[in-house]
């Protein structure tokens, strides 16, 4: 096992969304993560999975316990005593009922970083309501942002992601550093109505300057300015235009043949929609690859539009390594990327509770404790 962050341990409570990409990111940078599975639960993503297991559950085992047994949350409780940290993806106050809440796991190892990954926060007046990535970016804002004439569902890349897993493991990282001089543990709240609107702080910025309409659409980064869009090609593929500095439009007016004097009003918003026009019937002569050849690779900041399907095999993908085949499923690989020690799959996601006696032994657990815990029906 290689990663800057080996020699660390942490479970992983069983969970959708945020909570487990967070620990597959840890996993890939090399800590031991031990992923505990409710007996008897399977996730919708579990049931769907090529060989029952998501992708992103990569990287660690899965031991299931039967939560509702008290042995079963002893033994849990054993493991929060060797463990560096915890992260859960549960309702407010459930870890609390199942025994294994964060006075419970702070009483048992005074050092434990204790993750709780929600959508509205622990705290709150939604704190305890039904929710999905779509409502929490809702409510930060950036929902609104994203769109033409409606609001733009961008996959769960804002909300369960980017303001979840992300915020998470920046939270638990940064009480594991504090934990090292200090001696002692602490609850990290992460919220993605919380990590949402953090990624929103440069949109608020220029609202706040005056320099952002809070309109869909009408902005340079909204797909509101000519120079930073889509555009289809003639074969029916598409292509993504960035060229906001003007050394870059320049490039591009060059190479793209773009003569009109209108388009010297770069920033000119009124001018913008008739622009957007006229480039879209330009790009509609060419094919996807006949833009890349004449485009790719200047400073006209272009990249062809890629699908899942492509993106693998695009060359500059290629030459990083930016993604790899794994257990038989092509993928992203660990990032980000280290000189001395460097993150690493480190093995294919197991199906839930597949683990469950190797992991536990692995954590130190023996043979007579689960001999007695799946007599008693925890395992």
């Amino acid at each position: 096992m290689t990663g800057p962050l080996h020699g660390i341990r942490i479970i992983e409570m069983g969970g959708i969304g945020p909570a487990p990409l967070a620990a597959m990111i840890f996993a890939d940078l090399g800590a031991d993560v031990i992923r505990v599975d409710r007996k008897g639960v399977e996730s919708l993503a579990a049931a769907t999975a090529k060989g029952g297991a998501p992708l992103y559950h990569r990287g660690r085992p899965s031991i299931a316990l039967h939560l509702k047994v008290p042995a079963a949350v002893e033994m849990l409780l054993g493991l929060v005593e060797k463990a560096d940290a915890l992260i859960e993806g549960f309702r407010p106050g459930v870890m609390e009922r199942l025994g294994a809440g964060p006075d419970v796991a702070l009483a048992r190892n005074p050092r434990l970083v204790y993750g709780r990954m929600t959508g509205w926060g622990q705290t709150g007046p939604l704190a305890q309501v039904a929710g999905h990535d779509i409502n929490y970016i809702a409510l930060s804002g950036a929902l609104h942002a994203i769109g033409r004439e409606r609001p733009t569902i961008p996959l769960n890349l804002v909300g369960d992601f980017g303001g979840g897993s992300m915020f998470l493991a920046v939270g638990v990282l940064a009480a594991l550093l504090e934990a090292k001089s200090s001696g002692k543990g602490q609850v990290v709240d992460a919220a993605m109505t919380d990590g949402a609107a953090l990624l929103m702080t440069m949109f608020y910025g220029m609202h706040a300057d005056g320099t952002w309409r809070d309109q869909r659409a009408s902005n340079a980064l909204d797909g509101g300015a000519h120079f930073y869009n889509t555009y289809e090609t003639a074969d029916g593929g598409w292509i993504s235009i960035g060229s906001i500095e003007p050394a870059f439009y320049a490039q591009l007016r060059a190479k793209a043949g773009l003569a009109d004097k209108a388009f010297d009003a770069q920033w000119d918003p009124s001018v913008w929609p008739k622009l957007e026009r006229e480039l879209a019937a330009i790009f509609k002569t060419k094919t996807r690859d006949e833009w890349c050849a004449l485009l790719e690779g200047s400073d006209a900041c272009f990249a062809p539009i890629l699908s899942i399907a492509e993106a693998p095999n695009h060359p500059h993908n290629a030459a990083r390594g930016t993604f790899v085949e794994h257990g038989g499923r092509v993928q992203p690989a660990p990032a980000p990327r280290f000189s001395r020690t460097p993150g690493e799959i480190q093995r294919p996601p197991s199906r839930q509770g597949a683990d469950t006696k190797s992991a536990l032994r692995a954590w130190g657990v023996g043979d007579d404790e689960l001999a007695k815990l799946e007599e008693l029906g925890g395992i």
